[in-house]
């Protein structure tokens, strides 16, 4: 386990590039037996963002489980991030992705200051551009299917441009299209490719589904994750 550095004034590191394509798979209740199977089976299809909830067992086991066996530009991290110690928690496992559901300017600083990559939730243009200040790299549009596609678009329109704007909740492979249209540059994909109870192939068929779906988008959001998999070598832990 690798011990945080303790808060400092320095300019925060920054993070490790986004891997491609901008697809994060959100694994909410792995299981530790399945962590390396089921992480294989998604780098392998394409995936390189991978996100474990914290709020379900043995989810800190999990990304460290990852980590230890993910391809060198994956980006491995933890979910439903509330506090400080949480995202130290998450360093200390291997873990270089720090998404919460909320705006906690407390939580952002601190995954900033290690160098994460920082997607806290917003619902809100306050909750954005707070996050931004904050030091977050992303923005998690949740819950999207409340906010939705047109309240995406407006929200777009008043940040800074190149803004990275991923809607999270209900979003399946033919949704793809017209969030993007509205400003969206990456994903978050929960439940509509992984459950706990879902068997490989299943996974796989899904998996498949949203890296076909992103490779079409016109700012290409798959361009280069699907090539990179067969080419990147497994074992490396993830760091920035």
């Amino acid at each position: 386990m690798i011990d945080p550095p303790p808060p400092s004034s320095s300019p925060a590191p920054k993070p490790a590039p986004l891997p491609r394509p901008k697809l994060v798979a959100i694994l909410r209740g792995l299981q530790l037996a399945r962590a390396q199977a089921i992480g294989q089976l998604l780098f392998e299809a394409g995936f390189r963002c991978i996100e474990v909830p914290l709020n379900r067992p043995q989810a800190l086991d999990c990304i460290a489980a990852l980590c230890s066996m993910a391809p060198g530009d994956a980006l491995i991290g933890g979910g439903t991030i509330l506090t400080p110690r949480q995202v130290e928690d998450v360093f200390s496992a291997g873990g270089r992705l720090m998404v919460a559901p909320n705006c906690d300017a407390e939580v952002i600083a601190r995954a900033a200051a290690l160098g994460m990559f920082c997607a806290p939730g917003v619902a809100t243009p306050t909750e954005a551009f707070q996050a931004l200040r904050a030091g977050a790299h992303a923005l998690k549009l949740f819950p999207a299917e409340q906010i939705g596609v047109r309240g995406l678009k407006a929200i777009c329109s008043v940040l800074p441009a190149q803004t990275e704007l991923w809607p999270v909740g209900g979003i399946g492979p033919d949704d793809l299209q017209a969030w993007h249209a509205a400003g969206a540059t990456g994903f978050g994909i929960g439940s509509q490719l992984f459950q706990p109870h879902l068997d490989l192939p299943a996974l796989a068929v899904r998996a498949e589904d949203f890296i076909l779906a992103a490779r079409k988008l016109p700012s290409g959001l798959g361009e280069t994750g699907a090539e990179q998999s067969s080419n990147s070598a497994s074992g490396s832990a993830v760091r920035p």
